[in-house]
C-alpha cells in the first residue's frame, strides 16, 4: 500500500514500499548548489534539523567508504546523534549511504539521495530502506516529517540567500 503526505512546505513523503520512504523536495538552484549544501559542512550545519535544533558535529568523509557523522541538539539540550558510510558519491547528482541513529536497537538503513536539474530548479529524490516494515514504521510515527520539512525549508531560504549572493558555484 503506498500512502503519501503532502507538506506546505513542499516535502513529499510516500511509503512506496514495505520497507522504503521517499522524500521529495524542489529547490529553486541548482544541482551543483544542494549537492554541495548536502556535502559541505560549513554549509550543511547551516541547515540541517528541525527549527530549534542546531547541528553541533558535522563530519562528512565524502568518497565511498567514508564515514559521515551528525549530532544535532535541541532547544532543551537533547541531543540527537547518527551517522554512516558512503556507498556511492556521484557528485552533483547521487549520494548513497547507510544511517543508523544512535541509540537504535534496528539495522541500518540505505539512503540514495538523486538530484536531478530541470531548468534550472532541482528536485532532490531520497529513498530510504529500512530493514523491515516494522522499523519503517516506527519511523514513521516519529515527528521526522515534520523535522525534515523543516529542514528542507531551512535548506531552501540558505540557497535563495546564497543564490541573491552570487555564489552560484
Amino acid at each position: 500500500m503506498t500512502s503519501r503526505r503532502e507538506h506546505d512546505e513542499g516535502l513529499s513523503v510516500t511509503a512506496s514500499s514495505d520497507t522504503d520512504l521517499v522524500f521529495t523536495r524542489t529547490f529553486a538552484a541548482s544541482r551543483r548548489l544542494v549537492f554541495d549544501a548536502f556535502t559541505r559542512p560549513e554549509l550543511r550545519k547551516r541547515w540541517y534539523g528541525a527549527r530549534g535544533w542546531q547541528l553541533v558535529v558535522c563530519d562528512i568523509d565524502l568518497r565511498p567508504g567514508g564515514a559521515w557523522r551528525f549530532v544535532s541538539r535541541g532547544p532543551d539540550g537533547a541531543e540527537l546523534g547518527h551517522g554512516g558510510v558512503y556507498r556511492e558519491v556521484d557528485p552533483p547528482g547521487r549520494l548513497v549511504q547507510t544511517e543508523i541513529y544512535d541509540g537504535w536497537d534496528a539495522s541500518e538503513a540505505l539512503v540514495t539521495t538523486v538530484f536531478d536539474e530541470r531548468d534550472g530548479r532541482t528536485v532532490m529524490t531520497t529513498t530510504v530502506r529500512y530493514p523491515s516494515r516494522d522499523v519503517r514504521d516506527s519511523v514513521l510515527r516519529t515527528p521526522m516529517e515534520r523535522g525534515a520539512g523543516e529542514a528542507y525549508d531551512r535548506l531552501a531560504e540558505l540557497l535563495s540567500e546564497t543564490i541573491s549572493k552570487g555564489e552560484r558555484r
